[in-house]
């Protein structure tokens, strides 16, 4: 399979994420499988709660020029990967704001692959059907299977090397899904183009 262009959307905020430790991890297999990440975190971006998203720029001269960026390469993804933590059995805010800033058409005929965590043992489960309720909204088809990862705390060290082997396997079938979804859909909207 060809290489991918891979935007990877952060999820929180706090101070010692824990989720930085599994963004590590599966950062580096997709640039294992050969394919190209962008990470989109909300702590280096430093959006503040969205008020005005970029597509209400008419002219996009006018809006801050990071999210003109984000968008371009949004716009040109393969694929998308979000990372999500669960906070009150929910989406994180710093995510959903993330995603608001951008609109429908950046993620449109795309696939999703959702990776969630947590410190319990449902690994953030409840935020990843939440998730894949607003994907499939603005049009990005979330794949079957979710990269869950419960006791995230005790799953990674800070570097994102696995602590134990069901790890280091069971990311093999997010990857593939992802991969096998956005090699058909990019196939597709090159030789057909997308509807508008």
């Amino acid at each position: 399979m060809t290489a991918l262009k891979v935007v990877m959307f952060l999820g929180t905020v706090r101070e010692n994420r824990i989720g930085l430790r599994v963004a590590k991890f599966i950062e580096r297999k997709l640039k294992e499988s050969n394919h190209n990440v962008t990470v989109f975190d909300p702590v280096e971006l430093d959006l503040p709660l969205l008020t005005k998203p970029v597509f209400h720029y008419q002219d996009r001269a006018d809006a801050p020029s990071k999210l003109v960026e984000c968008e371009k390469t949004l716009k040109a993804a393969d694929a998308i990967v979000l990372v999500s933590a669960e906070y009150n059995h929910s989406i994180p805010p710093a995510l959903s704001n993330l995603i608001d800033y951008f609109g429908a058409s950046s993620y449109s005929y795309k696939p999703s692959g959702i990776v969630c965590y947590s410190m319990g043992q449902y690994g953030g489960m409840r935020a990843a059907m939440q998730l894949r309720s607003m994907l499939g909204e603005i049009g990005s088809l979330s794949t079957s299977y979710i990269f869950g990862v419960p006791k995230a705390h005790q799953m990674f060290d800070e570097e994102g090397n696995p602590l134990n082997d069901y790890m280091n396997t069971s990311y093999q079938k997010f990857i593939t899904q992802l991969d096998w979804y956005a090699n058909a859909l990019r196939n597709h909207r090159e030789s057909v183009g997308t509807p508008n």
